[in-house]
């Protein structure tokens, strides 16, 4: 059993690191993951994440156990409902849809199994989920019924960020969502980075090694590759050229 906060530790201390994102709805078969694990040994990838928009409690299930019957990595939850929980993960990134007024995400999806998540000896990641427009109709925001924020709006991006961290949450996650054409802009980035040390996450349209080097240099802790290298478990080649630069 990890010590308590050892997960939020690493995640603070982390400079430009590497977490791979499992979709189990997609990427469920011994096939698949040993061909993940295979990319996976020949590089320094630093955490998986384990969730999607629609994956079953089943489908998770697996997938956790597998990889922690494989793989050295820390694998964390990133439910997209409280139907994909695994008491076989190290931790849960408990997310809060912030920039969302559906309370299904808000609050009611964690009602549900709060007693369950609650008595695992998962660590608890309180995060504050913010959706951005990337530039596509992500599953995200189908899946939730919500309306990801401007690009633009680096303002109010700023502000939800700071009220969920002011109401408790731990980390900060920006996502463009699954397959975004654009990864979240630079300016929302640095205003985050300039008001607060919160750890941040960035997930979506990361596609290329310029752009995990332009987001660590950006001061993102963790940077979140998954869709791309689902369409192709050789795109993989981004994050080696990444590692090794």
């Amino acid at each position: 059993m990890l010590e308590k906060d050892t997960l939020y530790k690493q995640i603070s201390n982390a400079q430009g690191e590497i977490a791979i994102l499992i979709d189990p709805e997609k990427t469920n078969t011994e096939k698949q993951l040993n061909a993940l694990l295979v990319q996976l040994a020949k590089s320094t990838v630093h955490f998986l994440f384990v969730g999607g928009s629609s994956a079953t409690q089943k489908q998770v299930e697996f997938v956790v156990r597998y990889l922690k019957n494989n793989c050295p990595l820390h694998v964390l939850l990133f439910p997209g409902s409280n139907k994909q929980f695994s008491g076989a993960a190290d931790g849960i990134l408990y997310l809060s849809l912030l920039s969302s007024d559906n309370p299904k995400y808000l609050i009611q999806q964690h009602t549900e199994n709060s007693l369950e998540v609650y008595q695992s000896s998962l660590e608890i990641l309180p995060t504050a989920y913010l959706l951005i427009d990337g530039g596509s109709d992500s599953s995200v925001a189908k899946i939730s019924n919500t309306k990801p924020l401007d690009r633009t709006a680096k303002k109010e991006v700023l502000y939800i960020s700071l009220a969920g961290l002011l109401q408790g949450k731990k980390i900060i996650f920006l996502d463009a969502g699954s397959g975004a054409k654009k990864t979240v802009p630079t300016s929302i980035i640095k205003e985050i980075k300039k008001y607060t040390k919160a750890p941040l996450i960035i997930g979506g349209g990361i596609k290329s090694t310029k752009k995990l080097m332009t987001l660590k240099k950006l001061g993102v802790n963790i940077m979140v590759v998954g869709n791309h290298l689902e369409k192709n478990v050789k795109n993989f080649h981004i994050i080696s050229n990444y590692l090794n630069y």
